[in-house]
């Protein structure tokens, strides 16, 4: 009789580990996102790859303790998107195409997201050569990446094209603060220290229209003022809606997560528009869901719908979205 109890038991836990793997919203997110040579496609965008994404799955499979993904996903990065001239990463590779990285600019926020997975790796997995991967990003990110302008410390969203010389053009998205605090604690530069004491000070300055919100893509002026970027529709959108996910993994409390919590509580949750034209307050014609409402959530602490559960419906970016949300809140 013990042992038929014994085995029943097992029996429980085995199918209780299963059931939980099946929901594991990691194996569900490589299943529909991840090749087998550890590609991350964009499937709401003809499948191409970006270093954002490769970025993100890479932080995923440390947090799920899936080294084997990791490494398949760093290999496939360094093989395909590696750039030899400046230690960094060609932003997008397009499938199919006789030149996949055609374009040979970085994104920084993908070459930060991948030096901050390396150093979470190397930490969790207590390898060296993450470590030492991570530390010669990081410096290039800021050889090539950051400068000074208008006083300020800032880091342009690529290594070519953003400096107009009489104004930048910056993505406030990719201002990862708790990236940037991590690898403060590595290295001991001040210049990360810089970033974020600055991006914090900027972000309050990036407030527009009567909604007070940042907008996708801003341009900052010699003189330190912020305008929209015109080549962009002055939105917070899809770009933007990362800035308060960045800023709660950073700090919970944090008094520039309030312009986002204000707006978001006008409305119910399920008529949150999706997008805000700020200048003219015209919203998205459709509401928030996946990804973006998790990122709601997380910011008006309506923690108790954050799970890593992914919907059928959710492309990339919205399970993305999603998984960082509860990465940020497991982190906390």
């Amino acid at each position: 009789m013990a042992m038929l109890r014994t085995g029943i038991i097992l029996f429980a836990l085995a199918l209780g580990i299963a059931q939980a793997s099946a929901a594991d919203g990691w194996s569900t997110f490589k299943t529909r996102f991840m090749t087998s040579e550890g590609r991350i496609q964009d499937t709401g965008n003809k499948n191409v790859s970006h270093t954002e994404g490769q970025g993100y799955g890479m932080l995923m499979a440390v947090y799920y303790n899936d080294r084997s993904s990791f490494d398949s996903l760093w290999r496939w990065t360094q093989n395909n998107l590696s750039n030899p001239t400046n230690g960094l990463f060609y932003w997008k590779y397009i499938p199919g195409n006789a030149d996949p990285v055609s374009d040979k600019n970085n994104a920084s926020d993908g070459d930060v997201l991948i030096a901050w997975a390396l150093l979470k790796a190397g930490e969790k997995w207590q390898e060296p050569a993450y470590l030492q991967q991570s530390d010669r990003i990081q410096r290039a990110i800021v050889a090539h990446n950051v400068i000074t302008f208008a006083g300020r410390t800032v880091m342009l969203p690529g290594a070519q094209g953003f400096n107009k010389t009489s104004y930048v053009v910056l993505n406030p998205a990719y201002f990862i603060f708790p990236a940037w605090r991590d690898f403060a604690r590595r290295s001991h530069l001040k210049v990360w220290n810089a970033l974020t004491s600055d991006g914090l000070e900027m972000l309050s300055e990036m407030r527009f229209g009567d909604s007070g919100l940042p907008l996708d893509w801003v341009a900052m002026n010699a003189d330190g003022s912020m305008a929209p970027a015109t080549a962009w529709p002055p939105r917070f959108s899809y770009d933007a809606i990362r800035i308060p996910l960045y800023l709660h993994w950073y700090d919970a409390q944090s008094l520039q997560l309030v312009p986002f919590q204000r707006f978001w509580m006008n409305f119910q949750r399920l008529q949150t528009p999706a997008w805000i034209d700020v200048l003219s307050n015209n919203p998205a014609p459709y509401m928030m869901a996946g990804g973006l409402l998790a990122v709601r959530d997380l910011t008006l602490d309506d923690t108790g719908y954050i799970t890593d559960s992914l919907s059928s419906s959710e492309d990339y970016y919205s399970a993305s979205l999603h998984l960082l949300t509860y990465l940020a809140l497991k982190d906390r």
